[in-house]
C-alpha cells in the first residue's frame, strides 16, 4: 500500500511514519525567537513538530533585518512570539502554538510547565537567563540544547554539536563550563563555533544610543548594552537549522541508532 500523501510525506520517507507521530505528539520550547531561535522554530515545524511554547519580550527592530526570518519591513515594530507564531500557522495550521511575550528571569522560571515539555532549546543570549534554563530542564528531566556564541562570526562551517565540557574557542561557552560546574551540572548539549570571533569595525553602541531605531516600547533595546556584536545573514541561521536538526534527531531516536 503506498504512502499517504501529506506536505511531511518526504520527511516521512527518511524518519518513518512512527517518528513523523512522535514529533506530531511532541512539545518543544524555544526560548529566544532571533537569529538562531527563529530558524529552529522554521525547521521545527516544517519537519512537523506538533507544539511549541515560544518565548520572548522582544519586538522586531529594524536591524534584526539582516538575519531574523522572521524580520521583514511588514513586521518591523510587531513581538517576535507572534509574528514567529504566524508563520508557523501558515506553514502548518494544525500547530499548537503557546506564546509568552516575556524574558526568562530566574523570578519567573516557575510560570513555564517545565514538565510538559519534551524539549527545551536555549536560544537566548545571557548567562543568567541560561544558567536558569539548564537548572530548571535539570530539575524537571527534560532534554535541553542551548545555542552557544554566534555574534561576531562569520564561518558557518566551524559549528559544532558537543558537550559543553567539550566546546573550545567560544567566550560564552567557557563561562558557561565555570557557572555549570559550579552548580554541579554534570552535562549540557550545546552548539558552538569554534571560530574565533571577529572584532566589530566599530562601536555601533555609541550610535545607537544618539540614534535608536528600535520600536519606541520595546522591552530590552540595545542602548542597554555595552556592546553590540556584529552579525550577518548565514551564521545564525546556520546554527537555528543544526539545532533544529539535532532536536528532531533526539526526538524519533535517530541520534541512538
Amino acid at each position: 500500500m503506498g504512502q499517504s500523501m501529506d506536505q511531511f510525506a518526504r520527511t516521512q520517507l527518511l524518519l518513518g511514519r512512527e517518528g513523523i507521530e512522535k514529533l506530531k505528539n511532541s512539545r518543544v520550547a524555544v526560548f529566544g525567537i532571533g537569529g538562531v531561535g527563529g530558524y529552529v522554530c522554521e525547521g521545527l515545524v516544517r519537519s512537523g513538530v506538533g507544539a511549541f511554547d515560544l518565548i520572548d519580550d522582544d519586538r522586531v527592530c529594524l536591524t534584526n533585518l539582516n538575519r531574523q526570518i522572521i524580520a521583514t519591513r511588514s513586521t518591523v515594530g510587531h513581538f517576535k512570539t507572534d509574528v514567529m507564531r504566524d508563520r508557523m500557522l501558515d506553514i502548518n495550521p494544525d500547530v499548537d502554538i503557546t506564546i509568552h511575550r516575556t524574558f526568562v528571569l530566574r523570578d519567573n522560571s516557575g510560570q513555564f510547565p517545565f514538565d510538559e515539555y519534551d524539549y527545551v532549546v536555549d536560544a537566548v543570549d545571557t548567562v543568567t537567563a541560561k544558567i536558569e534554563l539548564v537548572m530548571k530542564c535539570q530539575e524537571h528531566h527534560v532534554p535541553i540544547i542551548s545555542c552557544m556564541g554566534a555574534g561576531n562570526k562569520l564561518d558557518g562551517t566551524l559549528f559544532r554539536v558537543a558537550d559543553i565540557y567539550e566546546t573550545r574557542m567560544c567566550p560564552l561557552a567557557k563561562v558557561m563550563r565555570r557557572e555549570l560546574k559550579k552548580r554541579g551540572v554534570k552535562k549540557l548539549k550545546g552548539v558552538y563555533s569554534e571560530e574565533k570571533p571577529t572584532r566589530p569595525l566599530e562601536d555601533m553602541s555609541a550610535s545607537c544610543r544618539t540614534n535608536c531605531i528600535c520600536p519606541p516600547d520595546a522591552a530590552h533595546k540595545c542602548t542597554e548594552r555595552r556592546d553590540i556584536p556584529g552579525s550577518v545573514s548565514f551564521v545564525p541561521s546556520i546554527a537555528g537549522l543544526i539545532i533544529a536538526g539535532e532536536v528532531v534527531k533526539d526526538l524519533t531516536g535517530i541520534n541512538n541508532k
